[in-house]
């Protein structure tokens, strides 16, 4: 295979044209920015996704104010594409991804792009990826492990979110997601079988035990049951997973998001949602550490996701070094995709897994780095949509160029999270042959950045 250098040369020259954003909005019926960026090959459209369970140290999410959708347009990120943006990369040839790149950081001025907004800065950088690309006509998948260097193109394994809990569903459940990973799978499209008849199963066993009002989704398309109990949410899958015949190939993973019930005086609120809180609920961080310790001994949990506070590191570090060994701790607002946060963690030993948002650090090159520092310290790496996505397909070709092994983007319900999978299914059929998919070696994937 090419060195980077040789493979981003055997191209046609291709220089932006234009760049044209504008409002649209995404699956939870938020204004969110897509930019239009034109070259000599053509127009690459590209759009930008938004969390509902933001970290505080993410990236600047540039929103309008005021009463316009409830303060939540994203003109002024347009206007910023549109005008300061467009005026400093008119004439770059696509194929510079990292010069473009900072050039909008440097633009931009501030350390977390408050001032023209991630959000526009990142539509513009995915579109110059997709018509770097272009340019080099290959697919997007191999341009992105081109940037980085990867020679190994691996299928990821998906988790599903099949139960939504958290910010992302109005039932009473604490933790956020409760997710099946067919890590036993031999190829992707095995892997979506498996997610599949075990999505179904559980709607069926949800519908027995609690009624078909049980079944309404949540935003990420998991079912969103009226339970309290993370266990009862666990044995529900367990459940499914049983009767759907894939006790030896599915897995369990779960985002607990606590950063969301964190409580002023530093504990944790496993009712937080409820109206009639007795705070009988509330643990420690010891104690939350130790509920999960439980639940990873009695079932099949190989991933945990932020598990504590995002500036909770004394916990994260215990906690992993507890269990970290068999099951992944992977840290989504610890990190935030940034890598200061991700050499702290290294430091810290906080945890042993990155959840790669690009959103959250606003941009294809600062994402291309911290993923490659997470692998070269041995960790794994786990590809992620946001609650409030688009049809851009993306972050599949983002798994598969980076290697990363995972991918998590909803359950197999909702098209703008099955555009994910489904490009998946494509890029698999696409390499033929070639295709090699992570399988059980999911944490730790054919490159590892070395």
């Amino acid at each position: 295979m090419k060195t980077v250098s040789q493979a981003l040369r055997t191209r046609n020259l291709a220089t932006i044209k234009s760049l044209k954003a504008r409002e649209i909005i995404d699956s939870r019926g938020n204004p969110t920015v897509e930019v239009d960026l034109v070259t000599e090959h053509g127009m690459f459209r590209a759009s930008v996704p938004s969390g509902a369970s933001t970290g505080i140290h993410e990236a600047v999410e540039l929103r309008d104010g005021g009463k316009r959708y409830k303060g939540k347009g994203v003109l002024k990120a347009v206007a910023n594409v549109n005008g300061p943006i467009a005026k400093r990369v008119l004439g770059f040839d696509v194929s510079k991804q990292t010069e473009i790149d900072q050039a909008m950081i440097d633009l931009d001025g501030t350390p977390n792009k408050g001032n023209l907004g991630a959000n526009a800065i990142l539509g513009v950088s995915l579109a110059v990826a997709k018509a770097g690309a272009a340019a080099r006509k290959v697919p997007l998948y191999q341009h992105f492990a081109d940037l980085a260097g990867n020679t190994e193109l691996i299928l990821p394994v998906p988790a599903f979110n099949v139960i939504n809990g958290g910010s992302h569903a109005g039932n009473r459940l604490a933790f956020q997601e409760f997710m099946i990973l067919p890590v036993g799978a031999t190829t992707f499209s095995d892997a979506m079988t498996m997610g599949c008849e075990v999505y179904h199963t559980l709607k069926s066993v949800i519908k027995k035990k609690y009624g078909q009002d049980a079944c309404n989704v949540g935003d990420e398309g998991g079912f969103a049951p009226s339970i309290q109990s993370n266990y009862e949410g666990v044995d529900l899958l367990v459940e499914a997973i049983k009767q759907a015949g894939y006790e030896k190939e599915v897995k369990i993973g779960m985002d607990v998001a606590a950063s969301e019930f964190l409580t002023k005086d530093g504990k944790y609120d496993l009712d937080f949602k409820s109206t009639k809180n007795d705070g009988s609920m509330v643990q420690t961080g010891p104690e939350l550490a130790a509920t999960f310790i439980d639940l990873c001994n009695k079932y099949p949990i190989v991933s945990v996701e932020d598990p504590f506070d995002q500036d909770d590191w004394a916990n994260y570090a215990a906690f992993t070094k507890a269990i970290g060994k068999n099951v992944q701790v992977v840290g989504d607002d610890l990190l935030v995709t940034n890598v200061s946060r991700i050499r702290e963690a290294v430091e810290k030993k906080a945890c042993n897994a990155l959840l790669l948002k690009v959103n959250q650090i606003g941009s294809v090159t600062e994402s291309i780095a911290a993923v490659k520092l997470a692998k070269s310290n041995g960790w794994g790496v786990m590809t992620s949509h946001r609650s409030g996505e688009t049809e851009d397909n993306y972050i599949a070709d983002l798994a598969v160029g980076l290697c990363t092994g995972q991918i998590k983007t909803g359950a197999p319900c909702r098209s703008e999270r099955l555009a994910k999978y489904n490009q998946l299914l494509r890029i698999e059929e696409e390499l033929g042959s070639k295709a090699k998919f992570a399988g059980n070696t999911f944490r730790t994937p054919a490159w590892m950045a070395k």
